[in-house]
């Protein structure tokens, strides 16, 4: 977890913002934050609960994550932090028909209708890709956020706030974690740019080292799922163990919330993968284009770019990226993934069988 002095020094502004308004007791009840890093929008919140909460701390203002509470925070175990998500196939938020409906928005507001029963009293609830509520969400949420209940946070998370209402918006103080590169966390990340630079860079062009790319990506592919799952089931173990002393019914909703964090977790390791090898075309292209290396948002993923440059012209390199980008077409829609990459691939192939004039 990237701790609250790394946000410090990548946003001294707006820490030290949020930590005055802490020591002054004028925080905001509601924070909309928004950023494209999923790390961010995953462990800032916990960050900004610790900052509210937190009873001891430091002297620049920060949270101490040391203290009672922030651990507890820390280790899944706060009894009045609630987080909504979507965890449909449809990867949407709904309203729900009433508040026994788990994961929808009527239960997820009437756990700020009960008493607090944690030492600080505050209660703290973050809507995870707040832009995938629907309409009818959204403006039942608006109520809760023009009169909220007493000692309670809420800390929205999007990449895409257009897709949020103006009058959520607007009653939400903004948090913009902005920054110029995508940091790349999945299973195997640091394999994608190697078997692209296979696929792509080698002197001899065949189609067992077309099949040998292809199968490599479909394994990375495959493996994302096994990974979420994992991911969700170590993030929830101490929730779970404590649940399993008090009613079944615990146990149910949180292997619920486990199920539907494990696709949430598979749906952003994917949209990392997909945007992995995407980048990886379009810094190849930016190449061609006589852009420098080191005016690129990922440097760690390009290739040598003399090699890239002996061997693309701009016109060629911006046919590759097309590829890249037919492949997130497909693979955002219903077309099988060993389809979809076999297509790519392959049509990769051929585009580098053709001859091409020089640079020079």
């Amino acid at each position: 977890m990237i701790p609250w002095q790394t946000y410090a020094e990548r946003y001294p502004m707006l820490t030290a913002a949020l930590t005055r308004a802490r020591l002054g007791d004028r925080m905001s009840h509601a924070y909309l934050l928004v950023t494209s890093n999923p790390d961010y929008r995953a462990e800032f919140p916990l960050l900004l609960a610790a900052l509210r909460i937190c009873g001891n701390l430091r002297p620049d203002g920060g949270p101490c994550l040391d203290c009672g509470e922030c651990r507890q925070l820390l280790g899944g175990v706060y009894p009045d932090y609630h987080v909504l998500a979507p965890t449909s196939k449809a990867r949407e938020i709904v309203i729900g028909k009433d508040s026994s409906e788990p994961d929808t928005l009527r239960w997820f507001e009437a756990q700020f209708h009960l008493s607090s029963v944690s030492a600080s009293g505050w209660k703290i609830g973050v809507v995870q890709e707040a832009d995938t509520m629907n309409e009818s969400a959204q403006n039942a949420f608006l109520k809760t956020l023009e009169e909220p209940p007493g000692k309670c946070l809420f800390v929205l998370t999007t990449g895409r706030p257009s897709a949020l209402l103006p009058t959520i918006r607007s009653r939400c103080q903004l948090l913009s974690l902005t920054d110029n590169r995508c940091e790349y966390k999945f299973p195997r990340c640091s394999d994608v740019p190697a078997i692209l630079e296979n696929l792509v860079l080698q002197d001899t062009r065949s189609l067992m080292r077309t099949e040998y790319c292809t199968r490599a990506l479909l394994e990375i592919s495959s493996s994302l799922q096994t990974a979420a799952q994992e991911t969700a089931q170590e993030r929830w173990k101490a929730r779970l163990e404590a649940a399993k002393e008090l009613e079944n019914a615990g146990v149910k909703l949180i292997e619920r919330r486990i199920d539907g964090e494990s696709g949430s977790e598979y749906r952003r390791s994917r949209e990392q993968f997909i945007s992995l090898i995407h980048a990886w075309f379009a810094q190849v292209a930016l190449l061609t284009e006589d852009v420098p290396p080191e005016m690129m948002p990922n440097p760690e993923i390009l290739p040598d770019p003399a090699k890239v440059l002996s061997r693309f012209t701009p016109e060629r390199a911006r046919r590759m990226l097309d590829a890249a980008e037919n492949l997130i077409g497909a693979l955002h829609t219903n077309v099988n993934d060993e389809l979809a990459f076999r297509t790519f691939c392959l049509s990769i192939n051929l585009m580098l069988k053709k001859t091409t004039p020089s640079r020079n």
